[in-house]
């Protein structure tokens, strides 16, 4: 889900996840269960005092003591607000996953080799020099080139084609520059992906990566994928 100040957040029954993107790299702030019901009641147009309200009453009943729980949630608000974090537009639709295609030795041709080098490139420019935001908007920009949804063997070329470039690339190239520079690299070759920043709750972590239909690409057999939750989706809009 997109907020107009430039948060996103990924929800689910652990919690919510809430990533700002206004400033440097992003900061992301974790919401455990008691603290999520708040934020959502209030950014789905509850003020904040009827939130409170209800969730004081809501864990009362559940035997918890108000007092110590209306001023838990008070506060909660209270930094919420300061932060800039409860002013939110409507959420999203999220695509249905049905796979995760881990990474595998592929074949790259010499047009995807170059365009993995000249997305990795432009992924780490972006991503090292400047604001998170400026990489979002780059990576959307990438979308309105010409070209077709990726079939999810043409993503995994174009993953693969970056993994191969970043061997000759000083630094590591972490899951935010792969998937990136995939991003932009399918772009450069006339094929559409999905990137997408989420976050998992158990244990609390962030991950990038990209989809092509319904199915997740490059991940490592060793990586847990899931149970991450998007918080932000780029892709072409219909």
């Amino acid at each position: 889900m997109n907020t107009r100040t430039g948060v996103y957040a990924a929800s689910s029954p652990d919690g919510t996840a809430l990533m700002d993107i206004r400033t440097g790299r992003g900061q992301w702030r974790f919401l455990d269960p008691v603290g999520a019901p708040l934020w959502q009641k209030i950014t789905d147009g509850a003020t904040p005092a009827a939130a409170i309200n209800d969730l004081t009453a809501y864990w009362h009943s559940r035997g918890a003591d108000p007092v110590q729980v209306r001023t838990d949630l008070t506060a909660l608000a209270d930094d919420l607000e300061r932060a800039g974090l409860l002013h939110c537009a409507p959420p999203t639709a999220q695509p249905g996953r049905t796979e995760v295609r881990f990474a595998t030795p592929t074949p790259v041709g010499a047009a995807r080799r170059l365009a993995g080098h000249a997305g990795l490139l432009l992924a780490l420019v972006v991503l090292r020099l400047l604001p998170i935001r400026f990489a979002i908007a780059g990576a959307r920009a990438a979308t309105r080139l010409p070209g077709r949804a990726a079939l999810p063997q043409e993503a995994e070329a174009a993953f693969a084609a970056v993994r191969r470039a970043a061997r000759f690339w000083p630094g590591r190239a972490a899951c935010l520059e792969e998937s990136l520079a995939a991003h932009f690299a399918a772009a450069l070759t006339g094929r559409r992906v999905r990137w997408v920043i989420g976050a998992r709750f158990i244990p609390q972590g962030a991950h990038a990566w990209i989809e092509a239909g319904t199915a997740v690409i490059g991940q490592d057999e060793t990586d847990r994928v899931w149970p991450y939750v998007p918080a932000l989706q780029v892709e072409r809009s219909h």
